[in-house]
């Protein structure tokens, strides 16, 4: 599996710590959208796409399985962020 795409929409919402909406793109072939990018204590982090259940918790629609892609992900959208905020 390669990231062949990533795009980064900035939100800019007075009082809220999402800073941007990302997609990627997997092998040109399969697309992930609404990954949020989230201002937290420590600094950026990403949350794959959720939904509510019905006892009100929230679960990951999809979500890498093991760190290392988790990491690939994480790298791949915030060097997108960045480049967006220096444009």
């Amino acid at each position: 599996m390669k990231i062949t795409s990533v795009s980064v929409r900035k939100i800019t919402k007075e009082n809220s710590r999402l800073r941007g909406i990302a997609s990627v793109l997997l092998d040109d072939a399969f697309a992930i959208h609404d990954i949020r990018i989230i201002e937290g204590d420590n600094g950026l982090f990403i949350a794959m796409p959720s939904r509510k259940t019905a006892t009100g918790e929230y679960k990951d629609v999809c979500h890498p399985i093991n760190p290392e892609v988790r990491n690939e992900f994480t790298e791949a959208i915030l060097d997108a962020y960045n480049k967006a905020e220096e444009e």
